[in-house]
């Protein structure tokens, strides 16, 4: 059997790109670092351009700004760890109070249905420490074995971490010539339209990056302003970590709210502080979901709204938290390939030529 030249071209590129995938899925979990730096390389190299064109060294503006971006992550860490160290122990020293409110309340609702509930916290302080009393050798034992497990999984998130700036460097310094290489890489008949399918993406890419930025400072602001009109005390910190996590999709805004309810527990102690709060979330995730995100990132990148909020559900189901992680900007390139195919098709005899012994345009129905 005699196999056509095209034949063997579509053959030989379908078995490049199964070794491809294969690879891919056998070392993912040794080239997420790897996968993170390019991203970091790729946001901060426009910053190592500028630099490098007002006479900056190369390895000193790439130094620079991963520094820079080393110290934004570094600040905020240091947001958030006040707040959890001020809140662990005004929660330990304020749960009995808070039991005793819980309590009165609960007798209270109950009796206004005719119940007669009677509730004794300190019985139930008793039962907690008699449930832990005498197990704590097992409690060690379980720890301990926890750490054992997910020892090797702690060195090495903190090995990526430490690895991934140390990358992200190495490639801003050498990034035109990676490029350079990329491309040659590339069939001489096919630079001109990759090419211009890579500055389409780039263009892209670069709208999602500049709506998301906008996104995080407006709802650092919003959550900032009002948590501090609600009156909580740590408003600052909790509104900035919040909008600034929202980076991450849905995590961001987890881990703000549950600090944030936290917060307003230990300092208002009432139903109606903590009420507040709650509103103040579910009104900054409403506006993010519905309006912030479809409007200032989706239009950047030229989604339509129904479409960002399908990208988020549908990568997040195929990939888990990776996979919100990557929705928009996969989506966003996903995009620029679809834009060409239809202009591609729209030019295409498909589309323009008649069938044959048909004469005239189709007629509609």
């Amino acid at each position: 059997m005699t196999f056509t030249p095209t034949q063997i071209r579509i053959a030989a590129w379908t078995l490049i790109a199964l070794v491809i995938v294969l690879l891919l899925t056998l070392l993912a979990p040794v080239l997420m670092p790897f996968i993170v730096a390019l991203i970091i390389a790729y946001a901060m190299h426009p910053l190592v351009e500028r630099l490098a064109a007002r006479g900056w060294p190369r390895w000193l503006g790439a130094g620079l700004s991963v520094t820079l971006l080393m110290l934004v992550l570094l600040a905020v860490v240091l947001l958030i760890v006040p707040v959890i160290t001020q809140q662990v122990p005004m929660l330990s020293e304020q749960v009995p109070a808070l039991l005793e409110r819980l309590a009165d309340k609960l007798t209270a609702l109950a009796a206004r249905f005719g119940f007669d509930l009677n509730l004794d916290v300190s019985q139930l302080r008793q039962w907690a420490s008699e449930l832990v009393s005498g197990k704590e050798s097992e409690l060690l034992a379980g720890l301990l074995s926890s750490l054992r497990i997910g020892g090797s999984a702690l060195a090495a998130l903190f090995g990526n971490l430490f690895l991934m700036p140390i990358v992200a460097f190495y490639l801003l310094l050498d990034w035109r010539a990676l490029m350079g290489r990329g491309r040659s890489l590339v069939p001489p008949r096919w630079r001109e339209s990759v090419q211009g399918f890579l500055n389409d993406t780039d263009d892209v890419l670069g709208r999602y990056l500049r709506g998301q930025l906008m996104v995080m400072g407006i709802l650092a602001v919003f959550y900032s302003v009002g948590l501090a009109l609600v009156g909580l005390n740590l408003a600052l910190p909790i509104g900035v970590f919040t909008g600034l996590a929202t980076f991450v999709p849905f995590l961001g805004f987890g881990v703000g709210l549950v600090l944030a309810m936290l917060a307003a527990l230990l300092e208002f102690q009432s139903f109606t502080g903590v009420a507040l709060v709650f509103g103040v979330y579910m009104l900054g995730q409403l506006v993010e979901s519905y309006w912030f995100t479809p409007r200032l990132v989706g239009e950047a990148i030229g989604l339509h709204p129904i479409s960002v909020i399908f990208a988020l559900l549908a990568f997040g189901h195929l990939f888990g938290f990776v996979g919100v992680l990557i929705a928009l900007p996969a989506s966003a390139v996903l995009l620029v390939a679809l834009r060409r195919l239809k202009r591609q098709y729209l030019a295409s005899d498909l589309y323009l030529k008649a069938p044959v012994g048909h004469n005239g345009p189709p007629r509609l129905p």
